[in-house]
């Protein structure tokens, strides 16, 4: 009688399986567990990047909030990505620079600027720069991207975003000498952004208003559908089932004499008149002629 054939993996001269090593023991996190560890560690350096880029304290958080309830949305993908802290970065990037916040009235108006003078004044700089200058030179100086990531998470070509990179630190420098430098450039972004108080809300905030937000436009599309699923069926029951050609346009008949207004009476249609009026026929003559 042959052994049985022993499982895979299993040395050959035993028995059994072998035990598993400690070191590929994992322990493996549910997704909400997951996006939270995430969350920790990029949502509060990343509102404070976030800040610097558009100026503003509220969509600043506002921006990190969207970015990481539209994660949460497409977690699948966000999960298996090379790099989710990249992704989620570009996305409150992408939403802080959106140019339809100029239209929102709660952003008509200034905030109240850094309370140091230097500060101030590199973030006045800062916010005259061109978006797309501004996020490069942020992600290359701020962050400490290289250049090739700098690219590809701004989608621009290596050239182009050096091009942005030059004229950005150019444009900085000409306002502030001091800052000429990379390297001090650098420690004086990471202060301007540490100076100010600002806190990302929950991670379980967060999940639950993602949430709330697919159920919205979950039920939204749903309605729409309905509607128009409605509107089609009352459009088929109301429809004609022949066709009726239109009538045609009046056309102008020639040849035919004009109506004649009655117009006024002659002399003799005068007298006649007066004479039948006067003199009332009565009796069996009213009926028959007179014979002449």
């Amino acid at each position: 009688m042959k052994n049985p054939t022993p499982p895979p993996g299993t040395p050959a001269g035993t028995g059994q399986r072998p035990e598993p090593h400690r070191s590929t023991v994992r322990t493996r996190l549910t997704p909400a567990q997951a996006f939270d560890t995430l969350y920790a560690f990029c949502a509060p350096a990343l509102v404070r990047q976030t800040y610097l880029l558009c100026g503003r304290r509220e969509l600043a958080r506002e921006s990190v909030e969207q970015a990481f309830q539209l994660a949460w949305q497409r977690w699948p993908e966000v999960a298996v990505d090379r790099d989710p802290a990249s992704w989620v970065r570009a996305a409150a990037h992408e939403y802080a620079l959106s140019p339809w916040h100029r239209f929102r009235p709660r952003f008509r108006h200034p905030e109240p600027p850094p309370a140091d003078a230097a500060d101030r004044a590199l973030l006045a700089v800062l916010l005259t720069l061109p978006p797309s200058y501004r996020r490069t030179l942020l992600l290359y100086d701020g962050v400490g991207l290289d250049l090739p990531e700098t690219a590809a998470e701004t989608e621009a070509s290596t050239p182009a975003t050096a091009h942005r990179l030059l004229h950005a630190r150019e444009a900085l420098a000409a306002a502030l000498p001091q800052l000429a430098d990379p390297a001090a450039l650098h420690t004086r972004l990471a202060e301007v952004a540490s100076a100010e108080r600002l806190r990302a809300a929950r991670p379980t905030a967060v999940r639950a208003g993602s949430e709330r937000r697919a159920r919205f436009w979950t039920r939204a599309a749903i309605a729409f559908t309905v509607a128009i699923i409605g509107a089609t069926a009352l459009t088929l029951r109301t429809a004609p089932t022949r066709y009726d050609p239109p009538v045609p346009p009046g056309k102008t008949v020639r040849g035919v004499p004009p109506e004649a207004a009655p117009g006024a009476l002659s002399k003799k249609q005068t007298a006649l008149r007066r004479k039948l009026r006067s003199n009332p026929a009565s009796g069996p003559e009213k009926l028959l002629p007179e014979t002449r």
